[in-house]
């Protein structure tokens, strides 16, 4: 009789069909059908069933698989019901029997995860797929690991449990454990059986279970990763894709389910995509008394969240307190702490800044809670909780930590976050004023030039803006505004205007409290520089003039002439460009006066802008050249080539403006500037326009619009002009 694995390759192979075609048509793997092939996997009825169908052998495949063996008395499958309702998982429930079948394979796997994602579900699918390679039976019991109101098994007792399902009599049972543990790997040595032990809490509790050389499989389930057990292959279980959390909600719920798809989405996310918590929910709709969407909006408020997702009977809250008990007081505290972290990720520095602790010890009591699943350490270098386990921790655990711990860890956060900002921003844009006093310069940071420094910006920018509301709401007032100001040059490079603006009025109630006139006046600035950049010229020159208020207040020359500098902006989207010129001639010559270069080139930016808008092309060019000549960075010089090139392009001077165009395009590329390319771009465009040449403005143009950046005619002459011909 043929290998069934030669006889399915040769069949697939001439009927010109690929291992991945043979996989979608039987639903099995194609890394297990490829063992299959290459006789490394066994082969039940199931498999040699769906193979035989895929490949229309008209049951010859199928044959050469026996019938199998009728179990004894020895034999029994003392496997849990599956359940109804288990849903999604298929790649997972592949995958993990053909972990179970797989010859190469150690005896011993781990099935891992957090309290609730459905590991013991998944391990019995896979033990019931495979149940019929494994002739003496399939057994399960819970080693109450983790099981609230009950004592663990030690494991002596686990041994002796294993003993009377191996129909070992209690009078051959030896007194102590190692004789238990040789007595069950002798009674194992000779079967082929799948031992489920749900529930397992540590190595130690089963590590005189392990066999060694055996056809035996034992799958464990465990909350912990369960490290020590050096020989075991280890299979984490995470919590369902979407679409299927959805699917089992309205499987358990059934005709109880929300009608509207998008409510049920809303709720499966709410849920945080954990089983677990989706079938509360399910039961919930099926006990009656709640409408979709009042329960969507339990779950959507943090603070009534876990209290929905509690049936009488399960809970999420008590699946995690028990995890949350077993703790030892230190790795409780650091649970608690990051509950004070805004983000769902925390990168490792600042967890160590909240612990107030070195990497080291720090690194200890991260890789024990990751270990127990109730955070997630990810190779970027980043400590995650889940939504409902922040929920917890915020709930249960921060509670225990001292009011007297609690304040200083915020201080060390924002402190630590400030720091890393400022040493962002000091490589992205060097030239920069920051009023950024009494603060350590941070012992590491994870970039190294200006692209890193920009780069971590661009990740991190949500969690900073997050972090000015917390230094608010713990009232570190100076900080509060500093962090805001520093953030003020990302934030207008990438046009972020809401967070900009966001970010700024906190800063300015801070600053406020503070009593702090000058860093009220430049909060204040930067607001109507939001504005400015957002097309409200009126909102921003009142901002600007209540900014030089405050600096007049406060004696502060710098800040005032900062504030006439913005204000003269703000007048020239304002159509005032004869006072904008003015106003820029006297800022210019102090900032020349006092060697402030990046100041002299943005004012001379502004007067070249203003004097084309008065048709003084001779002045305002010898402006632009200027501002090019002297800018500093990259993104300046592009700004500026870009305003070198409309003054061009204002005067009819078709071919210079084109020539700036293509440079500043150039520039903004090197820069990694969008915002200015796709400027340039549309310069280039009404440049081919003025010429006549519609083909090719329609291209540049074209080409402008794939950088999905906004360019507000109300402050941009190329887009306005070029709305002014889409007209």
């Amino acid at each position: 009789m043929p290998d069934f694995g030669a006889e399915l390759k040769r069949r697939r192979t001439s009927l010109g069909m690929s291992l991945t075609g043979l996989a979608a048509a039987a639903h099995f793997t194609k890394g297990y059908l490829s063992k299959v092939e290459n006789g490394k996997a066994r082969v039940n009825r199931d498999l040699a069933k769906a193979c035989d169908l895929a490949l229309n052998a008209n049951g010859e495949l199928l044959a050469l698989v026996a019938e199998p063996v009728r179990r004894n008395a020895g034999g029994i499958v003392g496997l849990p019901d599956a359940g109804r309702y288990f849903v999604g998982r298929e790649a997972e429930l592949d995958a993990l029997s053909a972990r179970l079948l797989s010859l190469d394979d150690a005896p011993v796997g781990v099935v891992h995860g957090m309290a609730g994602a459905g590991k013991t579900a998944l391990a019995v699918a896979a033990a019931r797929r495979v149940a019929n390679a494994f002739p003496d039976g399939c057994l399960f019991f819970d080693l109450r690991g983790h099981t609230p109101g009950a004592a663990e098994l030690s494991p002596g007792e686990a041994l002796r449990r294993l003993l009377r399902l191996l129909d070992v009599s209690a009078d051959q049972f030896p007194a102590d454990e190692d004789g238990l543990g040789n007595l069950v790997r002798d009674q194992l040595r000779g079967r082929r059986m799948v031992l489920v032990l749900d529930n397992v809490r540590s190595a130690q509790q089963i590590r005189a279970i392990v066999p060694g050389e055996t056809s035996s499989r034992i799958l464990v389930t465990s909350r912990g990763r369960l490290p020590a057990l050096d020989d075991a292959w280890h299979f984490p279980v995470d919590v369902l894709p979407l679409g299927d959390a959805v699917r089992l909600l309205r499987s358990v719920a059934g005709d109880h389910a929300p009608a509207d798809d998008g409510v049920a989405t809303e709720i499966a996310r709410h849920c945080g995509r954990l089983p677990l918590a989706v079938r509360i929910v399910a039961a919930r709709f099926v006990a009656g008394g709640w409408t979709a969407a009042g329960l969507r909006d339990r779950l959507a408020d943090e603070t009534t969240r876990l209290a929905a997702l509690d049936d009488g009977e399960r809970s999420v809250a008590t699946a995690f307190a028990v995890s949350y008990a077993s703790l030892p007081a230190d790795q409780r505290r650091l649970l608690g702490l990051l509950a004070l972290h805004p983000a769902t990720a925390a990168e490792t520095a600042a967890v160590e800044a909240l612990a107030g602790l070195g990497p080291g010890a720090a690194d200890r009591l991260v890789d024990r809670l990751h270990d127990a699943h109730l955070v997630v350490r990810d190779e970027r270098g980043y400590v995650e909780l889940h939504d409902l386990m922040r929920t917890f921790a915020a709930e249960h655990a921060l509670p225990e930590v001292e009011p007297d711990d609690r304040e200083p860890a915020v201080h060390r956060l924002v402190d630590h976050v400030l720091a890393t900002a400022v040493a962002a921003d000091e490589l992205a844009e060097p030239y920069r004023f920051r009023p950024v006093t009494g603060l350590a310069a941070p012992s590491s940071v994870p970039f190294t030039d200006a692209d890193g420094a920009l780069a971590w910006l661009s990740a991190q920018w949500p969690t900073l803006g997050e972090i000015v509301d917390l230094a608010a709401r713990h009232r570190i007032h100076d900080r509060c505004w500093q962090l805001a100001f520093v953030l003020r040059a990302f934030f207008f490079r990438e046009k972020l205007f809401e967070p900009w603006i966001r970010t700024h009025e906190r800063a300015l109630e801070a600053a406020r409290a503070a009593g702090d006139l000058s860093a009220t006046g430049m909060i204040l600035n930067n607001l109507g520089m939001a504005h400015i950049e957002a097309g409200r010229s009126d909102d921003a020159i009142r901002f600007h003039q209540q900014a030089q208020e405050q600096f007049a207040l406060a004696s502060d020359d710098r800040g005032a002439i900062d504030a006439l500098s913005s204000l003269a902006w703000a007048r020239l989207y304002r159509g005032e460009a004869e006072s904008t010129v003015a106003d820029l001639t006297t800022v210019l010559a102090v900032y020349r006066r006092t060697g402030r270069t990046r100041n002299v080139v943005i004012a001379l930016r502004g007067i070249a802008l203003a004097s084309a808008a008065l048709d003084r092309f001779e002045a305002a060019i010898a402006a632009a050249r200027e501002a090019t000549s002297l800018a500093q960075l990259p993104v300046d010089q592009a700004m500026s080539v870009n305003g070198e090139a409309w003054v061009h392009f204002r005067a009819g001077q078709w071919a210079d403006a084109e020539r700036r165009y293509r440079l500043a395009a150039e520039i903004a590329d090197d820069a990694g500037s969008e915002y200015e390319r796709a400027r340039a771009l549309t310069g280039l465009g009404n440049t081919a326009a003025g010429r006549g040449d519609r083909q090719a403005a329609a291209h540049w143009w074209a080409e402008a619009a794939e950088y999905r950046v906004t360019l507000n005619p109300a402050v941009l002459g190329e887009a306005d002009y070029r709305n002014r011909l889409a007209k």
